[in-house]
């Protein structure tokens, strides 16, 4: 008797059938994530205090609101340069 409504293939996960992961993509997506977050609390944080009349430094606005993020995204970067130097490169020898 015919199983009728039941896949007639297998349901175990291949190796290399693996989807592959965007690992730059992801990083950067989120990164601008975090950064936009950032950037948002302390805008509002400022403001709240401009209300309050306590924030007088004027100078100090861009190295808080973008001195982070842009930090995060060098060090992301180094860390992606310290780490391609262990990776095994195959150079093709013709003899």
């Amino acid at each position: 008797m015919p199983a009728y409504g039941i896949p007639r293939r297998s349901f175990t996960l291949q190796v290399n059938q693996l989807a592959p992961v965007g690992w730059r993509r992801g990083l950067f997506r989120i990164w601008l994530l975090v950064s936009a977050g950032w950037i948002m609390s302390w805008a509002i944080y400022l403001i709240m205090g401009a209300l309050e009349g306590k924030f007088t430094n004027f100078f100090a606005i861009p190295i808080v609101l973008f001195g982070p993020p842009v930090a995060l995204l060098l060090f992301g970067k180094a860390a992606r340069w310290a780490f391609r130097g262990f990776q095994v490169v195959e150079h093709s020898v013709t003899t």
